[in-house]
């Protein structure tokens, strides 16, 4: 009798101890799962999709291939993309099917894949404000990438400023605006 109460206190302790798997999400973490979750939860109710599985499913398939960046690798860890080794896609589409909160599924799936939680969406350059000389060339490029554009013939830094500087009325307007105004 003794042997089993100082056995339940061990485990009681023990267990105490340990951390726990359901604790809640910190702030900034899993940050790519929450925001492209939650965009894609208001995106299913805007356009009035039926929540089930299936066409859950289907809308976050569709989603997926028009993902760009970190949140095309978090839908590639899920399985939505054509490439991916994986496929926990119902780990996502059947709880939103119950309207589970976007942070209990992104717990869930941080429990399967500890990667989709350490995503993290890159810093964005104020280009209102910042000076592009300043900037790696490796930076402007990226801004470029993100508009969808390259700059063909480029080979020094001032020529990515000069496409930069050419594009960005077009793709950041109020930059555009806020740097003449200087």
């Amino acid at each position: 009798m003794i042997y089993l109460s100082g056995l339940s206190v061990a485990l009681a302790l023990a267990l105490a101890l340990l951390p726990s798997c359901t604790e809640a999400l910190k702030d900034g973490e899993c940050e790519v799962c929450v925001g492209f979750l939650e965009r894609f939860y208001q995106t299913l109710q805007d356009n009035d999709i039926k929540f089930d599985s299936d066409s859950i499913e289907k809308a976050l398939l569709k989603s997926c291939k028009e993902a760009k960046g970190k949140e095309n690798r978090f839908c590639y860890y899920i399985g939505a993309t054509s490439d991916a080794a994986t496929k926990i896609i119902n780990d996502v589409s059947k709880p939103m099917s119950y309207h589970v909160p976007v942070q209990k599924i992104c717990e869930k799936l941080k429990k399967k894949d500890g990667q989709i939680c350490e995503l993290k969406y890159d810093k964005q350059v104020d280009l209102s404000s910042v000076d592009l000389k300043k900037l790696k060339v490796k930076d402007l490029k990226k801004i470029l990438e993100e508009w969808g554009e390259s700059c063909k013939g480029c080979v020094e830094k001032s020529d990515f400023i000069r496409k930069i500087n050419e594009l960005m009325p077009k793709y950041a307007p109020n930059a555009a605006k806020a740097r003449t105004d200087l």
